[in-house]
């Protein structure tokens, strides 16, 4: 079975760690834990008429105290870069570390994720902004580990892109 490894990428608490837990076991909780280092999950998707492991990598938010190593981007196939759309900077920050592993790495197929939209109404994230990144070639989605929404499209979407489908 082909397996491919997917890093969860962004800011601190911007809900990476709840999108991985939606995805590989349908449940969210509200209690907060800090990622420390990487945890790695797996969960078997189906592409066409293909099985593929995704091998998640739920890798600690990169911020002034802790930055991303790029290590552990070794051997990574694709990423979901994880904003929390109630705080802006979280896309600032995100985009920095895109910048990061651009540089480090090439191009590798990765999909934008605003998450937390079950709290649209704290929004900060603009659609002309939202406008601007899809110009600039990403693919965005509005996802919220609390209720589900999109989360395992965008999971989807990863993984076609990943085998060029």
């Amino acid at each position: 079975m082909l397996s491919k490894k997917v890093c969860m990428l962004g800011s601190f608490s911007v809900g990476k760690s709840s999108l991985v837990r939606r995805f590989i076991e349908s449940i969210f909780s509200e209690a907060y834990h800090t990622t420390i280092g990487v945890k790695v999950d797996k969960k078997v998707v189906r592409v066409g008429e293909e099985d593929v492991t995704l091998v998640l990598w739920d890798i600690h938010g990169d911020d002034v105290f802790q930055r991303l190593q790029l290590s552990y981007l070794r051997g990574m196939s694709g990423y979901l870069l994880v904003v929390d759309g109630t705080r802006k900077q979280t896309l600032e920050d995100a985009l920095a570390v895109n910048d990061r592993v651009v540089t480090e790495l090439g191009k590798i197929p990765a999909v934008l994720v605003l998450n937390k939209c079950d709290l649209i109404a704290d929004w900060e994230v603009d659609s002309d902004r939202e406008a601007k990144l899809k110009e600039d070639g990403w693919t965005v989605f509005h996802t919220s580990a609390k209720t589900g929404d999109s989360v395992d499209h965008a999971f989807s979407h990863l993984a076609h892109a990943m085998l060029g489908k």
